[in-house]
């Protein structure tokens, strides 16, 4: 048995970690983007 299937067997077994897993990519997704234009400058008028 890969580590894959074993991965796949724990998740299946722990739907609640597979939700929080998910949640946590969501959060990660959400903040990458805010994090790495945090340093730009606004130029105006």
């Amino acid at each position: 048995m890969s580590d894959t299937d074993e991965l796949r067997t724990y998740l299946q077994n722990h739907p609640k970690t597979l939700s929080a897993l998910f949640g946590l990519m969501v959060l990660l997704t959400q903040v990458g983007p805010v994090a790495a234009g945090n340093n730009g400058g606004i130029s105006g008028p």
